[in-house]
């Protein structure tokens, strides 16, 4: 039994969680009998999973963790968010068993869905608008790449997946569908049709009631997606029969003649591909608990998983994609790392957070902070560090040894327009460094170069300083030049700063730094002062400090 697998079950990180419920889980639902139940539980409970696996035959199967995407559009910044946080629950389910299951995620796209609007924003819109009602993976692509818009969109998936290093198995609902895959389940949901009814009626209202059939048949006549009553059924055959404009249309209901409504659909596949973990947004609750039904009438196990909570903006509101508020994946990767991302999406799962612009800076700089703990660390603390789960147990990577927040200030006062001139001060910061002997650092100039452009510069005010700021800045200015023009010593720098803050009766003290990044650099908050200055130069701060101290800033 390795060190690993000991801590990790011991973890308390919400993927170790669980990962837990998983395990329990699968052996209450592999194992039959109540002593085989009790001994298995044991055995995982003791830390011993691959006695658990040797004792019983019925955990060797692998298990299944999934994901689902809807490819009526692009790639989000939810897909991202629940492929990496299924993925970190599949890393703490590894350690915990010291890999002795064998483990799948499976990226699932319901391509075969009925395109039933036309997203904003795609070219050729007239193509989508004369395919509406048919097959994702039958609509054109308007793009003009591939066979179909749901082959444009998987494509684009696929590509958007592997760019972060994701394992994954792809599926496609129309491959599974037509290759036969789905059809011994799909033959037992026509044999319990009834019991499926009994399930989703009470779920809608009225007039969806009346009309309403588990199966959407594929019209052999318009190549529709059809939302019409089921007439008839024949089990023995496979078939069912549908009306389509007053004519009637008996098809089976195997090799992708139809597809499933999307709650027992979902539980359909639940129970056709033995899935053991999803986890959905907490809007889909009441979702999960139906399709949680459905599925145990199709003879399957519905799967562990949980609830995250759901994103807001920055008033609030809950981010939604027709409203445009919040910000997509092309928004964070231009201002900030993928692992700053895959940060933010460990944290708090189960608490809504709010998404937008602001959050980046800080995303970034607290998991170079969690970074530089981690080789600090015993194995029990590592693991429980969000870079463990980030890095997905690869920690080669190196903190650059500058800040977000400190990059963005040296952009903004610099007037730096691109990465050449931030690293002319880097280098006298950094002796011997280069973009390519801190690569990190490198990424890190361009976005804070994107940030401060399209953010922070719009938003800088500068002000005049009172007098007992002006004669505070009189007296910092004179300390920095009574030092040597090469002193590049943060920690110095910054006692300085303190000392003259308190010799000039700053109450609270973090009013001095107020009042300094007020003045000099137009914003209220800032960064670590005494590094600032050690990376900008002291000439050109104590230049800073006399433009500030004389309203040329203001009037700039």
């Amino acid at each position: 039994m390795s060190s690993l697998t000991l801590s990790a079950y011991a973890g308390r990180a919400w993927p170790f969680e669980q990962a837990r419920n998983l395990i329990a889980r699968l052996v209450k639902s592999r194992i039959a009998g109540h002593e085989d139940q009790k001994r298995a539980l044991g055995l995982i409970e003791a830390g011993k999973t691959d006695e658990a696996l040797a004792a019983f035959e019925g955990l060797s199967r692998a298990v299944i963790f999934e994901t689902g995407y809807g490819p009526s559009g692009l790639p989000h910044i939810g897909t991202f968010g629940e492929v990496a946080r299924t993925t970190m629950v599949l890393q703490a389910f590894e350690a915990m068993t010291g890999k002795a299951w064998p483990t799948r995620l499976i990226c699932f796209s319901d391509d075969m869905d009925g395109l039933r609007k036309v997203p904003e924003g795609i070219p050729n819109a007239d193509i989508l608008r004369e395919d509406l009602y048919k097959p994702l993976t039958v609509v054109r692509d308007p793009f003009g790449e591939y066979p179909s818009f749901g082959a444009h969109n998987n494509a684009r998936l696929k590509a958007f997946l592997d760019s972060f290093g994701f394992t994954y198995e792809f599926l496609s609902s129309t491959e599974c569908y037509k290759s036969g895959m789905f059809d011994q389940t799909l033959l037992t949901a026509l044999a319990r049709f009834d019991d499926i009814q009994k399930v989703m009626l009470p779920t809608l209202g009225p007039d969806r009631r009346a009309t309403y059939s588990p199966f959407l048949p594929i019209s052999p006549k318009t190549g529709f997606v059809l939302q019409v009553p089921t007439l008839e059924r024949d089990v023995a055959r496979g078939t069912i029969v549908f009306e389509e404009n007053g004519e009637r249309f008996e098809v089976p209901i195997t090799g992708g003649h139809v597809k499933m409504q999307w709650k027992p659909d979902w539980a359909m596949r639940w129970a056709a591909l033995g899935v053991d973990y999803e986890m959905a947004g907490k809007d889909l609750i009441d979702s999960v608990k139906v399709s949680s039904q459905v599925c145990k009438v199709l003879g399957g196990t519905p799967p562990e998983g949980f609830n995250y909570e759901l994103f807001l903006d920055e008033a609030g509101q809950k981010i939604s994609k027709s409203k445009g508020n919040g910000l997509t994946m092309e928004d964070w990767l231009r201002y900030g790392a993928p692992e700053s991302l895959a940060y933010y999406m460990f944290q708090s799962p189960k608490s809504a957070k709010k998404l937008y612009f602001d959050v980046i800076p800080r995303a970034t700089d607290e998991f170079f902070q969690q970074l530089d703990a981690f080789p600090k660390q015993e194995e029990a603390k590592q693991i429980e560090n969000p870079v463990w789960f980030v890095l997905r147990g690869e920690t080669a990577i190196k903190s650059p040894p500058v800040t977000f927040g400190l990059m963005l200030n040296l952009v903004s006062v610099a007037n730096a327009q691109d990465k050449e001139t931030l690293w002319g001060f880097l280098r006298a910061y950094i002796p011997g460094a280069t973009p390519e002997s801190e690569p990190v650092l490198d990424r890190l100039a361009g976005y804070a170069l994107n940030y401060f452009e399209d953010f922070v510069k719009p938003t800088k005010t500068f002000r005049l300083p009172d007098d007992k700021e002006k004669a505070a800045m009189i007296e910092l200015a004179a300390k920095f030049k009574a030092l040597p023009t090469d002193t590049r010593d943060a920690e110095v720098l910054q006692n300085l700063v303190f000392e003259v803050g308190k010799a000039h009766e700053f109450e609270p003290l973090r009013a001095w730094f107020q009042a300094l990044y007020e003045v000099l650099l137009g914003q209220s908050q800032g960064p670590r002062f005494g590094s600032f200055v050690a990376i900008f130069g002291l000439e050109r701060t104590i230049a800073l400090l006399e433009q500030g101290i004389n309203g040329e800033l203001v009037a700039g």
